[in-house]
């Protein structure tokens, strides 16, 4: 028989972003625009600005700049707001993003020291007071931690960093990347004293990618009223404006925020506790699947210490021998499940399972039993993870 170029249904999307769009979101993305010195216009930039500011838990002399860009745009952002070519950031290393961050620093003319990564480990917030100790000089103008890293899986415990500068007596800016983790693990900028918060709207915010925001504190703001370092389409200085012209250093990009206002409202409606309860119970059904195909013998979890795992993604390690991209291919075409590869050196080495935004417990089901079905059609050597996924899941609340 033929395969049907039509594939019924609906097909499954459990990357760690772009995430699923919710309708109302979908409904919103597709409003006509309005001309931009329409009053309703500034409502709505103001209604977004609010309510990432209650996500970020930014205090006062926070300031909000959205960005009509992915996340690498508010790295760049960050990193031409606050550090001029020649100038130096320390790295905590987490995996593939947090050195794509120091990538792209580099790139910008900045030097960058890194802390050494041990593969499938949360960052070492020992290691960055070590380094701040050893900068007499301090030379070192923001430490840069991405939260939660969505290209190993694991979630950093800010509050060590914040400690960790704290004991080195160290001026250094704390520069927090949460774009995996924003509306999905807890996070509040003022009570962990970051500096500089960096987030994007693909991922737990459920709208499509384009649109990125950076929350910056009041020490933050003064550090780049002094950057000498030219920069105009980032530049907060340019930004700080109540004309919607001139905070989008252009035309806003409506749609994108009328989705976010959508989605904001579809989180405040659930209530945030509630948010992250069904994101943490969504990770360890996950969690509890991976656990049972690794009884196979041919899987694993690629991060050892379940208490660093993330709630936004799960990362799944294969042996050699074992093709993540044929995996994922088959999961794809046949059973209707996108899915996450490798980055980077972990290339061809993990999948990743992505378990945020708009999901429930049937749907992550549904994608746990299409990646089964495709290990069982591969080949490879697994336990009963669904079953698993059901136990924990119809456990007695």
């Amino acid at each position: 028989m033929n395969p049907s170029p039509r594939q019924p249904g609906v097909a499954f999307l459990h990357a760690p972003g772009p995430t699923r769009l919710p309708p109302s979101v979908a409904q919103a993305l597709g409003t006509q625009p309005m001309e931009l010195g329409d009053p309703a216009l500034d409502g709505l930039i103001a209604n977004c600005e609010q309510g990432l500011a209650r996500l970020f838990g930014a205090g006062p002399g926070t300031e909000l700049f959205l960005y009509a860009a992915n996340g690498h745009g508010a790295w760049e952002a960050a990193i031409t707001n606050l550090v001029a070519p020649g100038q130096c950031v320390l790295v905590a290393g987490s995996g593939p993003f947090a050195e794509a961050w120091a990538v792209h620093a580099e790139g910008l003319g900045v030097q960058v020291q890194r802390t050494p990564w041990p593969e499938g480990h949360a960052a070492d917030a020992g290691a960055v007071e070590e380094l701040l100790r050893a900068d007499r000089a301090q030379a070192v103008l923001a430490v840069f931690v991405v939260h939660t890293d969505t290209g190993s899986g694991v979630t950093n415990d800010i509050a060590a960093f914040r400690a960790a500068i704290d004991a080195a007596g160290h001026p250094a800016l704390l520069v927090v990347d949460v774009v995996a983790s924003l509306a999905a693990t807890p996070f509040d900028m003022g009570a962990l004293g970051v500096d500089v918060a960096i987030g994007a709207a693909q991922k737990a915010l459920m709208v499509p990618p384009g649109l990125s925001f950076v929350a910056a504190g009041a020490r933050a703001l003064q550090v780049a009223e002094r950057n000498p370092a030219p920069r105009f389409y980032w530049d907060w200085q340019r930004r700080r404006s109540p004309l919607n012209y001139r905070k989008f250093c252009g035309t806003a990009p409506q749609n994108l925020l009328m989705g976010l206002h959508a989605a904001l409202a579809l989180v405040e409606a659930e209530g945030l506790p509630n948010v992250f309860a069904r994101h943490r119970l969504l990770a360890q059904a996950v969690q509890a699947a991976v656990a049972g195909w690794a009884e196979g013998g041919a899987l694993d979890f690629f991060v050892r210490d379940a208490a660093v795992r993330s709630v936004s993604v799960t990362t799944i390690a294969v042996p050699r021998g074992i093709d993540p991209e044929a995996l994922r291919r088959l999961a794809r075409e046949r059973f209707q499940i996108g899915l996450a590869g490798g980055l980077g050196a972990l290339a061809g080495r993990i999948f990743r399972i992505g378990h945020l935004g708009d999901l429930n417990a049937p749907m992550v089901l549904g994608c746990l039993a299409g990646v089964e079905a495709a290990l069982q059609a591969s080949g490879i050597a697994h336990g009963p993870g669904v079953a698993r996924a059901v136990q924990l899941l119809g456990a007695p609340q």
